[in-house]
């Protein structure tokens, strides 16, 4: 069985550190990679000895990559065809009318709103993402209510798998631990909050900074670090003006690798309105960092009691403040860190590495054989 994952390739968060480590932890000579542009994602998959195939796709609108595509299939006898994200569904699809194989995708995230800033094109993006999700064979979710999502969108329920995202938990990785509060300009007595994800309204930044301006009135040594990039940068520093919390925000940009600002954090907190199922809750739980998230995807699936952390309705800055107020008492009292233990305890636990590649490997061979006998 041989087995080809299609992504844009342009990707630097969810998508990327769900599927490095996933084709990293497989069998390198039977499962590969292949982008339709160059990126983060490729250049980290060669530096790991995963095999690479590039479209080198001019635009999103350049069809000349499906007789590549389709060559590169043929070629490399590829019995699988794994998606991620909405382009790689519809080559997929149009593929299939060309040749037989298996074809199955892991929805990063709820096809209701990847588009929501786009307009008129965005609500025709996201028709044709839900048109041909429902024409591929099998479909992975990121935690069971998005699956309750995909199936309300009018997705077979047989069709699809519950898949949590993994994560090694060794420690290799600490060996690279650079970042300091005194490199930053923040002192020992602050409570630094860490918020990780792209600038994009999905993310729920505004919701945050309202949130921090709150707990700001009763105690200044707050300080929050943003990291990530996107379009909404230039809104947000904005906003934080706005708010006149400028002088408490730190903007760092994109970080590869990220775990050193959870490190120096007291809490993480994810403030988006829509995810499937966050690995940057599971990035925290790695680093025993107390973790703040609104109630979207698979969150309550880790943090299901109080002991784990906070949960919070989305777009609700009283309820994120009053969640961080909580933590910063238990912060003075000594009791905030064991959250962040109970939840790496839980977390390594459920949601190692190993879990998620055993389970999409049983999906394979289950879906690949059943196939082939119906034949």
């Amino acid at each position: 069985m041989r087995v080809l994952h299609l992504i844009g390739g342009k990707e630097a968060a969810g998508s990327k550190n769900h599927l490095i480590p996933l084709l990293n932890h497989l069998d390198k000579t039977r499962f590969y990679l292949c982008v339709f542009e160059e990126g983060e994602i490729s250049a980290e998959a060669e530096r790991l000895g995963i095999k690479v195939f590039y479209l080198k796709q001019k635009s999103r609108y350049d069809l000349s990559v499906l007789k590549k595509l389709k060559g590169i299939m043929i070629r490399e006898r590829i019995d699988i065809l794994h998606t991620h994200g909405a382009r790689a569904n519809v080559y997929a699809y149009f593929l299939s009318r060309l040749l037989r194989f298996d074809w199955m995708t892991t929805v990063h995230s709820d096809p209701r709103f990847d588009f929501m800033d786009k307009g008129m094109k965005g609500w025709l993006f996201s028709k044709i993402n839900l048109f041909v999700l429902k024409r591929a064979q099998h479909i992975f979710a990121i935690s069971r209510k998005f699956k309750r999502i995909l199936i309300r969108l009018g997705i077979t329920p047989e069709k699809i798998t519950v898949i949590y995202n993994g994560i090694s938990f060794d420690t290799e990785y600490r060996k690279r631990l650079d970042v300091t509060r005194e490199k930053l300009g923040l002192g020992e007595g602050d409570f630094i909050i860490v918020t990780v994800g792209r600038l994009h309204p999905i993310k729920g930044h505004p919701y945050l900074f309202k949130a921090v301006r709150e707990c700001l009135k009763k105690d200044p040594s707050l300080k929050l670090l943003v990291v990530g990039s996107g379009g909404s940068y230039y809104a947000l520093r904005r906003l934080a003006k706005q708010l006149q919390i400028e002088n408490h925000v730190l903007f760092l940009g994109h970080k590869d690798p990220v775990f050193p600002y959870y490190r120096l954090a007291d809490v993480e907190v994810l403030p988006s309105l829509s995810e499937s199922f966050p690995l940057v809750i599971l990035e925290a739980a790695r680093e025993r960092l107390p973790v703040i998230a609104t109630d979207v995807g698979g969150v309550r699936d880790l943090i299901s009691s109080r002991q784990y952390g906070w949960v919070v309705p989305p777009k609700n800055a009283e309820a994120l403040a009053k969640a961080i107020s909580e933590a910063m008492a238990l912060k003075k009292s000594g009791q905030l860190a064991a959250i962040g233990r109970n939840l790496y305890d839980k977390a390594s636990r459920q949601y190692s590495l190993q879990q998620l590649t055993g389970k999409i490997l049983d999906t394979y061979l289950q879906i690949h054989r059943e196939k082939w006998q119906k034949s």
